[in-house]
């Protein structure tokens, strides 16, 4: 057998066993594992152990914790809560003002954790009860937590492009960069659809009643206050590590401790936040190194093979695609993956085979980067099996359907598509805040 059919094989394989429902790790692991095996017998069983090895040295991937705990800690603490309570009171005298806060609440929170689950969680508890609360329609507002919270993959400090700089061997810094002005252009274009949609519509999204939304001026700077703190934790972490004040993992940990602070500060420091945070910290840290450690030793069977060589040769030389032709494949991949696996899994397997082939085709690995993570955002809101479909129909109250979920999303795919387009076509729109930073 050649050794393209035996790549194949292995990803069929997987790709099947997925189907069946078993955990991504133990279903990646055991094909890389067993292939190891039947290739090169008892001396294969030294590539799962030295994955394990590759893993534990990883240094940076010690950030990945530690943002996840800062997310949480914040969350629990309820400072999240004060920030929503803050864009609640400034921005409802406008019709869709709550839709419009909650879009800013998730690009505040994915700047804070750097995950899509942390801004799902805070979205679909803190507000969408709130806006079902206030007449707004449960089709539309379902839709914009779902595309609010998937900017927490692209919004600096994103733990997927941490984890692809690792992978790709590129500066967190210039992606996490590259990933701003790409996420905040997204964002401003879920606020144009959610005002223009609610000029056409008002009652999608009436406007609070004058005497709730009426408030002393020394009451509005309060809360304001309050907002801004979440924020200046994430500016000064950032701040300090574009600066070279922090090294990356430096910058996780006084993120980390920076949100605890504020926590006992507040008063909010208790056992129960303590305890919920390291326990879910934990349990997230956790699936993401059994996910990585099973693609490390899936990846090192394919690389060992030459994969990524003959998928070079499939397209090149016996396709005679060229490269936008092949770049196109490469992302219609990811919206078929995202059906089966989450974007750390994508990354893992996938990022080793086609960072070589982008490079080779001439295009930027950092420019890629950004156009991965937003076509994993899309992949994970594409009916039927997108994750983020799943996971805010277990968080959603019941009158919330699953059918509700699949029609609120389109819209919003609709202008990810677009924003990937501007992206593709203008990949300065990227690169210029990098490029300007790191000369």
């Amino acid at each position: 057998m050649s050794y393209e059919m035996i790549a194949l094989l292995m990803f069929s394989t997987m790709m099947l066993l997925l189907l069946t429902g078993q955990r991504v790790f133990g279903v990646i692991g055991f094909v890389g594992a067993a292939a190891a095996l039947l290739l090169w017998g008892d001396g294969g069983v030294e590539m799962p152990f030295n994955a394990s090895f590759v893993l534990m040295n990883w240094y940076p991937l010690l950030t990945l914790p530690l943002f996840v705990f800062m997310g949480y800690m914040l969350s629990e603490s309820g400072i999240a809560g004060d920030l929503y309570e803050m864009f609640h009171v400034w921005m409802g005298s406008l019709k869709g003002g709550l839709a419009i806060g909650t879009i800013g609440l998730m690009v505040v929170v994915s700047a804070m954790n750097g995950l899509s689950v942390a801004g799902m969680a805070i979205g679909a508890s803190i507000a969408l009860p709130e806006l079902l609360r206030r007449g707004y329609d449960k089709i539309m507002v379902t839709g914009v937590i779902q595309a609010g919270s998937s900017l927490g993959i692209l919004v600096p400090p994103s733990v997927v492009l941490v984890l692809y700089g690792m992978i790709a061997r590129q500066p967190v810094g210039k992606l996490w960069l590259a990933g701003a002005i790409p996420g905040l252009i997204l964002a401003a274009m879920f606020v144009i659809y959610i005002v223009v949609r609610c000029r056409l519509q008002p009652s999608l999204g009436p406007a609070l009643p004058v005497e709730e939304r009426t408030m002393s001026l020394g009451a509005k700077l309060k809360l304001l206050s309050a907002g801004i703190l979440p924020l200046l934790i994430f500016f000064s972490m950032t701040g300090l590590f574009l600066m070279g004040v922090t090294s990356l993992v430096e910058s996780a940990a006084y993120g980390a401790f920076a949100a605890t602070l504020a926590a006992l500060v507040k008063g909010r420091l208790t056992r129960a936040v303590i305890e919920v945070t390291v326990r879910r910290t934990l349990g997230i840290s956790c699936m993401f190194m059994w996910i990585i450690l099973a693609a490390l030793c899936f990846g090192a069977v394919f690389d060992g093979l030459g994969a990524v060589r003959a998928i070079e040769n499939v397209f090149l030389d016996r396709m005679g695609l060229g490269p936008w032709e092949i770049l196109l494949m490469m992302q219609l991949s990811y919206i078929l993956m995202g059906m089966f696996l989450d974007d750390t899994a994508m990354l893992v397997i996938v990022a080793p085979l086609y960072v070589p082939l982008v490079v080779s085709l001439g295009f930027d690995p950092v420019w890629y980067g950004v156009l991965y993570t937003i076509t994993v955002q899309i992949a994970y809101m594409t009916p039927p099996f997108g994750y983020n479909l799943f996971l805010m129909r277990a968080m959603a109250p019941p009158e919330v359907t699953l059918m509700d979920i699949y029609r609120s999303v389109w819209p919003f795919v609709a202008i990810m598509v677009l924003g990937l387009g501007l992206i593709t076509a203008f990949p300065q729109l990227a690169l210029w805040l990098p490029e300007l930073y790191y000369g």
